[in-house]
């Protein structure tokens, strides 16, 4: 029996994960089990999209269509999301109990670690300040130590948090990691509870934040924790901007409590031109672009078609969402 799956665009996306006709014969002719097994369509911002939820077993999208799923969607049994994240389809209360989620987690990694090292060496060399007052036509030398023995700590434990981890060892730095459960296995020095996550943060030379944005972790570094940083730390966000509380941090950018930061994610994004981020001190912004790879929709169905094989063969799927965690 052939099964059917609709992948689902959105042309105010991101054009990376945009699956196109290319994409989908590419993917055919690396996969047999998906030339034999599976009907494919595609549908752009909603034109043939009730159609084809009417016979669809699965769905690929970056939005998934939530009002009256299951009976506009009778046979679908596993949607897939286009991205990790997942905070923009929570709560998950419209998801169907008998409909499984699962995210794209992992093809994010290669590219997390090389963004990580780049941020983390920037911020060592002041990078941030040196830009500053090369716009200001200022010649004043900055003179810093190397990077090595320093302490990273990473927030988040998932896979890009575990990138970010290697990266910090890479350059020589004592990588913390914090997590919700603090136990596991990867590559980090130390890995702790999130419960101890105040104790640790006067200890950082720099934070990457890399946790899932949930109802929990909303404001997780806030102007109070925000304060426990040294004055000469450096912060990385290329989680979800909520989970940091950009206006104390921009202060303490300009009042220098802050020794720079390098930011990957805004709320909203594109980051409107009156926003006052464009002018902090100390500050490089850049327009979520630190785990995206040219090869991401062919990485993202490569994972979706091994996930594939597991569904026919009955076993457990990769990704899972977990609907009490939201992640």
């Amino acid at each position: 029996m052939t099964a059917h799956l609709h992948i689902e665009n959105s042309r105010l996306g991101s054009p990376l994960a945009h699956a196109g006709d290319e994409h989908v014969r590419a993917a055919l002719t690396r996969h047999k089990v998906l030339a034999d097994r599976v009907r494919v369509t595609i549908g752009w911002d909603g034109d043939v999209l009730d159609a084809a939820l009417a016979t669809a077993d699965f769905l690929i999208a970056a939005r998934p269509p939530r009002e009256n799923l299951s009976a506009r969607a009778p046979r679908l049994r596993w949607i897939q999301t286009t991205g990790a994240g997942i905070d923009h389809l929570l709560p998950l209360d419209w998801l169907p109990a008998d409909i499984v989620l699962t995210n794209n987690s992992g093809p994010h990694g290669p590219k997390c670690e090389e963004f990580c090292l780049m941020a983390l060496l920037a911020l060592s060399a002041r990078l941030p300040t040196l830009v500053d007052q090369q716009r200001a036509r200022v010649w004043s030398s900055i003179f810093t130590q190397p990077i090595g023995g320093k302490v990273c700590l990473v927030i988040g434990y998932g896979d890009i948090g575990q990138a970010a981890v290697r990266a910090a060892k890479r350059l020589g730095l004592t990588a913390v990691a914090v997590s919700r459960s603090g136990s596991g296995a990867g590559p980090a020095d130390r890995l702790l509870p999130t419960s101890a996550l105040d104790s640790v943060l006067p200890e950082a030379d720099f934070v990457i934040v890399a946790v899932p944005l949930t109802p929990q972790t909303r404001d997780l570094l806030g102007r109070a924790r925000l304060a426990l940083l040294r004055p000469t730390a450096g912060l990385v966000n290329i989680a979800r901007a909520p989970l940091v509380d950009y206006a104390a941090m921009a202060e303490m950018l300009r009042d220098g409590r802050l020794g720079g930061a390098v930011i990957d994610v805004q709320d909203p994004e594109p980051l409107p031109a009156d926003s006052p981020l464009w002018e902090v001190p100390n500050l490089i912004l850049t327009p979520h672009i630190s785990c995206d790879d040219p090869r991401y929709v062919d990485m993202l169905l490569d994972a979706w078609v091994a996930n594939l094989t597991r569904y026919l063969a009955r076993e457990p799927l990769r990704n899972v969402v977990d609907r009490s965690r939201g992640y």
